[in-house]
């Protein structure tokens, strides 16, 4: 065959035609909406660095939901801003604090018809921003976090959740939210491990949504930047210890590492699509520079074509209803 009678751009000739030979496509059931509620709240709150995304309100935690399940959306990734922090985290155990009343609200509201997903972290329940207890010396000690872990992840089952998150990269987290959920009956609750979270300077936003109170870094316990190799082997040790679903986090600036994590792993595989990332593309909209609709769409397109079987993405809402146009 002749290098003229070569013609991929055949196949691109009309959108009826690009359509039909499209690789990657974008589906309402493999976005999930991250939201957040803060405790005290009479009307919803606008965050100011994630135009659009506002803490919630019990009640508007509710119509969110509601419009996830109209959507079709794949699931709801739940955060809880309480009203009082102490150095333990104590809010994130109390049945009927923030978190785990919200998951029973919005189960209530929606049942089974939408994934319930619920952060297992303590950085919005500290009044020092850490995503786990410190030690005398001020680091954040691994196991007694991995034991409050384990409580947080049997308290936000049985308020309802069907899939727990636990975020804060410690080691051997997911064996031992495993063996609790197990021991405490709750066999059927999944678990998203978040596997490779990395140090993000995209993070900034996220710290505005959930009022953290953190000063300094996360350095000591999230990857480096520039780790790639690594990124398999906590992968490999979550999926050893019982992970159903291993996460990407950030997602676009490492969809090499979504890349890797897509060909080697046996569960399906997430990626989030974080603050830093959504408050970039809707600042440059706003000021007039790319197309908000066709950035937006390609961003989350971009992730999956990496190999994300599902997106955490605040434009979860958003995309589904221009998918469903």
């Amino acid at each position: 065959m002749s290098f003229l009678q070569q013609r991929p751009r055949r196949l691109r000739t009309t959108p009826a035609m690009r359509r039909l030979t499209a690789e990657t496509r974008l589906a309402p059931a493999e976005l999930i909406l991250p939201a957040f509620v803060r405790e005290g709240l009479s009307e919803p709150n606008p965050i100011s660095s994630m135009p659009g995304v506002v803490q919630h309100t019990t009640d508007t935690l509710k119509r969110a939901a509601a419009e996830a399940v109209e959507l079709g959306l794949g699931g709801l990734m739940l955060f809880g801003i309480p009203e009082v922090r102490d150095a333990e985290g104590t809010a994130s155990l109390d049945p009927e604090g923030v978190l785990n009343k919200a998951i029973r609200d919005v189960r209530a509201e929606v049942g089974d018809d939408l994934v319930i997903m619920s952060d297992v972290c303590l950085d919005e329940f500290t009044d020092h921003g850490h995503c786990g207890v410190l030690d005398a010396d001020g680091y954040v000690d691994n196991d007694r976090t991995v034991e409050i872990y384990a409580q947080m992840a049997v308290a936000q089952a049985e308020a309802g959740a069907h899939m727990l998150g636990p975020s804060g990269m410690m080691d051997g987290q997911i064996a031992a939210i495993r063996a609790a959920l197990d021991d405490a009956g709750h066999v059927n609750t999944s678990v998203v491990a978040y596997a490779a979270k990395y140090a993000s300077a995209f993070y900034g936003p996220f710290r505005e949504a959930v009022d953290s109170q953190l000063k300094g870094d996360r350095r000591t316990y999230q990857m480096d930047a520039g780790n790639r190799r690594e990124a398999l082997r906590e992968v490999e040790l979550d999926l050893a210890e019982g992970a159903d679903i291993v996460m990407v986090k950030p997602a676009m600036s490492y969809l090499d590492i979504v890349a890797d994590v897509a060909a080697m792993s046996p569960v399906p595989v997430a990626a989030y699509q974080i603050s830093g990332e959504y408050a970039m593309i809707e600042a440059a909209a706003a000021n007039g520079w790319i197309d908000r609709r066709a950035a937006i769409t390609e961003s989350v397109l971009g992730i999956r074509r990496a190999g994300a079987d599902m997106v955490l993405t605040y434009w979860a809402a958003e995309l589904a209803g221009w998918l469903k146009e």
